[in-house]
């Protein structure tokens, strides 16, 4: 006699809410299980104080936080929230630890204060999966912008978190240390405009775009 197997239970649509931290209005996001409140908080860059109330504001339960590269703007308070709140740091790909362990340094030449360096408890790879709640998202390894750079997808929503590696209308710098034109380029090419048009993609900065528009219309994109 055979049980039959339990009913798969659908995955629910991501809630995404994003809030322009630090003096370079990046876009950190939070986002969100609705079905269980439990979340991640992807590059805290700074401003932990509109973070945190921005997660609560959601009913987020924040149960780690996800760095996508190793640039001040995006983790430079990720150190100290992964102190405050105890919960882990996931990311970016190993690639970037130079870059983080370079997060005092930066503060000081963009003149943006003190931050500290940190080792994440779990560095990502290509085809690695984030969890939490009942969510899966889909991390892919795109160097460029920075050697370590991953990009995070939610396939049930089409949802993108691409950071810096590709904007409405641009793609990320790559005139930074191991920063790469061409990589960068082959990186979205192969790993994100693979993805359906429909796709939303939010980035590191600036507004939301779609993977067909950008497909059509990024001038850095549309050439052979």
């Amino acid at each position: 006699m055979t049980t039959p197997d339990a009913p798969k239970i659908p995955e629910p649509e991501l809630d995404i809410t994003i809030i322009a931290v630090s003096p370079f209005a990046q876009n950190c996001s939070i986002l969100k299980d609705p079905s269980t409140g439990d979340a991640v908080v992807v590059d805290p860059g700074d401003d932990l104080d509109e973070i945190e109330a921005a997660a609560e504001s959601r009913g987020a339960k924040l149960i780690a936080i996800v760095a996508t590269h190793g640039h001040v703007d995006h983790v430079g308070r990720a150190g100290e929230l992964r102190k405050k709140l105890k919960i882990p740091i996931w990311g970016p790909q190993r690639e970037d630890a130079f870059w983080i362990e370079q997060l005092s340094l930066q503060g000081k030449m963009f003149g943006l204060g003190n931050f500290n360096a940190f080792e994440p408890d779990r560095w990502l790879e290509d085809g690695d999966e984030i969890r939490f709640g009942n969510i899966s998202l889909e991390v892919r390894h795109c160097p460029g912008h920075t050697p370590g750079d991953v990009v995070l997808i939610h396939h049930p929503s089409k949802i993108v978190i691409s950071n810096d590696v590709l904007f409405q209308g641009s793609i990320g710098r790559t005139d930074f240390p191991r920063g790469d034109y061409d990589t960068l380029i082959r990186s979205i090419r192969e790993k994100l405009l693979t993805l359906p048009d429909d796709y939303k993609v939010f980035p590191g900065h600036g507004p939301s775009t779609t993977i067909g528009e950008e497909r059509e219309t990024n001038p850095f994109l549309t050439g052979p």
